[in-house]
């Protein structure tokens, strides 16, 4: 999908941005040795064939004049770290990083460089797989998820700090960020911003149960599952995660929104029970989270698609009206 905040670049600036990553003995030459991967929905990413054959994909922060979302602001530098945390704590398939510059000196943003993953996205090809194919990538989906919530923050938050003990203060921050960037925007929710307020408040005590901060993902949804032969291959795209609940996860949100997929599949694989009365209370407020995330970037993204934000308009009023709220 397009998106203002993808940063292309022009041969000759990706051409030293390989150079400075890789010398100039391995920088490529002529034409044909690179192009745009389409799959992403917020960075530009390109698929780069080096002079001795080797391929790695470079990732380019949005250009520093497009305004982003609260939350967006440093995703780059949070992937980074997000990369060596599940390196170092977890088994899961990642990318390594190969090189990376904070400076903005060629582009004006962050980029990095890792090595291209020869593999399927699972959004791509899952409707297109037996059940059983897809049921089983799901599971191990599930799998994967709860070994990256298996690893234990000190406090809840982004992952470089500031840190908070209360996860009720950390999410309705979070959500009260979001609800700032709409209005600034005067995003039209379908909805007063205030009366979202309202329904948070009225459920926010459901949030106290949780009590350790475990490291979440937040955005592994199938777009970001990369499958060959049977298994995963690696999972991309680690810049929004924090330390949270990891009920929060996009793989339960089918558990409250039927938009979202059956979640049976990766629950078993996560081995998370049913939920309880206050987890679905929880649940439904991090879906109510997720949707006024989703109609807001479609904003900020400058989508002239309707399709995305009336979507998630739907799904936003559906959630409403699990929390006790109903359109007039």
């Amino acid at each position: 999908m397009e998106s203002i905040t993808k940063n292309r670049q022009s041969p000759e600036v990706l051409r030293a941005m390989v150079e400075r990553a890789y010398g100039p003995d391995r920088t490529p030459v002529g034409e044909g040795w690179v192009s745009e991967l389409g799959h992403g929905l917020f960075n530009v990413a390109y698929r780069v064939r080096l002079r001795d054959g080797y391929q790695a994909v470079l990732k380019i922060a949005p250009p520093p004049e497009v305004e982003v979302l609260t939350y967006e602001r440093g995703a780059m530098g949070i992937e980074l770290a997000m990369l060596d945390l599940l390196a170092e704590h977890t088994s899961v398939p990642v990318p390594r990083v190969d090189f990376a510059d904070l400076s903005r000196e060629l582009c004006g943003a962050d980029w990095f460089f890792m090595p291209f993953v020869d593999g399927d996205n699972l959004a791509v090809v899952g409707p297109e797989l037996a059940a059983g194919e897809l049921a089983a990538y799901k599971e191990q989906v599930g799998a994967a998820n709860r070994e990256i919530n298996s690893v234990r923050g000190t406090a809840f938050g982004p992952l470089a700090g500031p840190g908070d003990a209360s996860w009720r203060r950390v999410f309705t921050g979070i959500v009260e960020d979001v609800l700032a960037d709409g209005e600034r925007r005067r995003v039209d929710l379908g909805w007063d911003y205030d009366t979202v307020r309202e329904v948070l408040a009225e459920h926010a005590a459901s949030l106290d149960e949780v009590s350790e901060p475990r490291l979440v993902e937040w955005d592994l949804w199938d777009g970001n599952v990369m499958v060959r032969d049977g298994r995963i291959a690696c999972l991309i795209d680690h810049e929004r995660a924090f330390f949270g609940d990891p009920l929060i996860e996009v793989g339960f949100a089918g558990t409250q929104l039927a938009g979202f997929g059956d979640p049976t599949h990766f629950m078993r694989g996560y081995g998370h029970p049913p939920l309880t009365e206050t987890e679905n209370v929880r649940r439904r407020l991090y879906c109510l989270h997720l949707m006024l995330v989703m109609v807001i970037e479609t904003v900020y993204r400058g989508h002239t698609d309707p399709g995305p934000y009336e979507w998630a308009r739907g799904q936003l009023a559906e959630i409403m009206a699990q929390l006790g709220r109903t359109r007039r």
